[in-house]
């Protein structure tokens, strides 16, 4: 009977403690959960487990480890934001998986998302015809973003990122036809630099520039 009680009682305990956790990391809902955090949920639900199932063990021994993934998600996601290489090498990029209504089969192909994956996406945002969609991305999280046509089929240009936190996105620059020397150019027309551009976009043939804050 002592035993179920111990038990009983690291489950609240670890309940509180697990969602305190979260808290400290910013999570608000698995839906949200990358890579990175889903292995670390992962691997803090296991330990969870052991120290339920293992009465005789200190507590401690699942605290500390614990507490540790805690402090490098945190690390991860500050990384994360200061450093936007950092991000796509733990977090990757969002694939576009089609582009003014025609399917990309060779991004579909690389990141394994198949047609009835696309189709069932589509089904829950209320469409039911590939012909009504003019762009979707992939996100990084497993989820997919969809761009209806406007009325009567009329295109229209996303923006797509340029410059992300001072990085160049090539991927872009090969998608719209251009170079890093037009790129350098067009940065120089503006007086700028990509370190002191936190966004640029392309649409509708011309690029914008958002400005890093000067006090950062």
């Amino acid at each position: 009977m002592s035993e179920l009680l111990l038990v009983l009682l690291r489950t609240i305990f670890f309940y509180f403690f697990v969602t305190f956790l979260y808290r400290m990391m910013g999570k608000r809902e698995i839906g949200e959960l990358s890579i990175t955090d889903l292995t670390i949920s992962i691997l803090m639900a296991e330990l969870v487990a052991i120290s339920i199932e293992e009465t005789d063990k200190s507590m401690l021994q699942t605290i500390l480890p614990l507490m540790v993934l805690t402090i490098l998600e945190i690390l991860l996601a500050f990384f994360s934001m200061k450093f936007r290489r950092f991000h796509s090498f733990f977090e990757g990029k969002p694939s576009l998986i089609i582009v003014h209504g025609n399917l990309n089969y060779k991004e579909m192909i690389r990141q394994r998302y198949s047609l009835d994956d696309l189709l069932l996406a589509m089904r829950q945002k209320g469409l039911h015809d590939l012909s009504e969609v003019e762009y979707a991305f992939l996100e990084t999280n497993g989820k997919l973003s969809i761009f209806p046509y406007q009325h009567f089929h009329l295109s229209s240009d996303y923006p797509i990122p340029v410059i992300v936190d001072g990085v160049i996105n090539e991927s872009t620059l090969e998608q719209i036809g251009k170079t890093k020397t037009w790129l350098e150019q067009e940065l120089a027309f503006k007086h700028l630099t990509r370190k002191n551009v936190f966004y640029a976009f392309y649409k509708k043939k011309r690029i914008y520039f958002i400005q890093k804050d000067s006090t950062s």
